[in-house]
């Protein structure tokens, strides 16, 4: 079936038909997580928007190599991201540790939040620290082709310069003159040629925890140059897709492209694609607002934000309801309703494989199945995807109920656009299914807490309870015995 892609370009503003450099193949690079603190929201946001993308590429046959980074070393605490206390290296003086040991504990605590949201691992997860050398070259081919400049040990990229053959804001929409009037003093200004410079390699105290040799005495690599060079090595000097949060437009991507197009005078990626923002009520979602939370926090309800926990699927399923490029907006009516629409569909595909086949038809499954397609063809439309799927859900229940006659081929077909866009395309899980241990589980619960009570231990018997109303289960004694049941 072939279908006609088209991708929204934040380079030029505008939907674009998708054509590969080199078809079947597709390159994309995701700016990944930097390991100094738990997931938050708006990187799962991202993360998921971004396995849609790549889970429909491979769906229409493409070889994708996703390559998403981990930034382990040079992402300062400053707006640009080379100013101020590297974020990782403060975090382990903060905690008496080594570098690495946080590196590792919020590395693994990444993937186990992108394993329950039943995000795919990318091809290729390359870090920071891992491509020093690369890094280094890259500076070196930078100052060859004279925009860069050393002073005391740290490597500046030269904007101005740039900017006399180059257009630096061609990202972002901004002239050379509005980011000046714009650009406020910080910490190493005077130093600097420029105030829009910003620094490749930068120069380490004797005290900074993470610093490496180079041709400029030992330092440490500027954030941007971390995926300038990791992209470049895995997916060439060009290639298709450059994703991140749309945060990162304005100055790392504008820097990456910047850096690319002097080193070896091009743009590293034909489609720019950016997500939008999280919301709360409204408001945007922050820690300095008191209305931000983790993952975590979310699947447990141990929020003060939201009335209740939500299951994993429910929250991908929710994300999922909007589109990538639009805000996304947390609150108790939107959760409550994504939740309600996600049981209501797994329901539907429960009833699936008991439908019978008639001699005749009132279902055009093939028009739908098209529609699923004409949705995602058109800049991943999510939204308009699941609507299609809840006509599917609802042709099943009519069928179900006896309202709807389907024979064989069209059954076959309803049961393909479940599997295609359910599963493999939207990744969504049944979690009933993964439940159906749980009254065995919770039997055993109850019989440890039936013990405790025997033994007058009724400490346990009461903590026993109380956490299982904390996540979802209520139970009623009586002279039976002990009943559970989902709140």
């Amino acid at each position: 079936m072939q279908q006609n892609l088209s991708v929204y370009n934040t380079l030029t503003r505008k939907k674009e038909e998708f054509k590969p450099l080199n078809a079947p193949h597709v390159g994309m690079y995701v700016c990944g997580p930097t390991v100094y603190s738990d997931v938050h929201m708006g990187n799962c946001r991202t993360y998921i928007s971004f396995d849609l993308i790549f889970r429909y590429l491979l769906l229409l046959g493409y070889k994708v190599r996703y390559v998403r980074n981990i930034t382990d070393a040079g992402h300062l605490e400053g707006d640009a991201g080379d100013e101020g206390e590297d974020k990782i290296s403060k975090k382990a003086k903060l905690a008496k540790l080594e570098p690495m040991e946080i590196v590792q504990k919020y590395s693994v605590g990444f993937h186990n939040v992108m394993q329950i949201l039943n995000t795919l691992p990318p091809s290729i997860e390359p870090t920071a620290t891992g491509h020093i050398i690369e890094q280094i070259a890259m500076v070196e081919a930078i100052l060859a082709q004279g925009f860069a400049y050393e002073i005391n040990g740290t490597v500046y990229f030269d904007v101005e310069k740039y900017n006399q053959t180059q257009n630096y804001g061609i990202l972002n929409g901004r002239n050379l003159e509005d980011l000046l009037v714009n650009t406020r003093t910080l910490g190493g200004q005077n130093e600097k040629r420029g105030p829009l410079d910003f620094a490749l390699w930068i120069k380490a105290k004797p005290e900074h925890l993470m610093q490496w040799p180079s041709p400029w005495g030992n330092g440490f690599p500027g954030w941007h140059l971390e995926c300038s060079a990791m992209s470049q090595k895995y997916l060439g000097e060009q290639f298709d897709i450059h994703g991140g949060g749309m945060d990162l437009a304005p100055t790392h991507h504008t820097n990456e492209i910047a850096q690319n197009v002097a080193c070896c005078g091009k743009n590293p990626a034909t489609y720019w694609v950016h997500t939008n923002m999280l919301t709360v009520n409204g408001q945007k979602m922050s820690k300095s607002l008191g209305n931000s939370f983790l993952p975590d926090e979310l699947f447990t309800g141990n929020n003060t934000i939201l009335d209740k926990a939500y299951s994993p699927m429910t929250v991908r399923f929710f994300m999922l309801q909007a589109h990538y490029r639009s805000t996304l907006d947390f609150g108790n009516e939107a959760m409550e309703a994504s939740e309600k629409g996600f049981k209501r569909l797994m329901n539907a595909i429960g009833l699936l494989d008991g439908l019978k086949a008639t001699n005749a038809t009132d279902v055009d499954a093939a028009a739908l199945q098209q529609r699923c397609y004409d949705a995602m063809n058109d800049d991943f439309n999510s939204p308009v995807l699941i609507a299609e799927l809840f006509e599917a859900s609802r042709i099943i229940n009519s069928v179900n109920d006896g309202k709807l006659k389907i024979d064989a081929v069209n059954l076959e077909i309803i049961k393909n656009i479940i599997k295609l866009f359910v599963f493999d395309v939207l990744g969504l899980k049944n979690e009933q299914a993964a439940n159906d241990d749980l009254p065995k589980v919770l039997s055993l619960v109850v019989d440890l807490r039936n013990e405790a009570k025997a033994n007058k231990d009724y400490a346990t018997s009461d903590k026993i309870r109380d956490g299982l109303q904390k996540i979802g289960f209520q139970l009623k004694d009586s002279k039976e015995g002990t009943n559970w049941s989902k709140i």
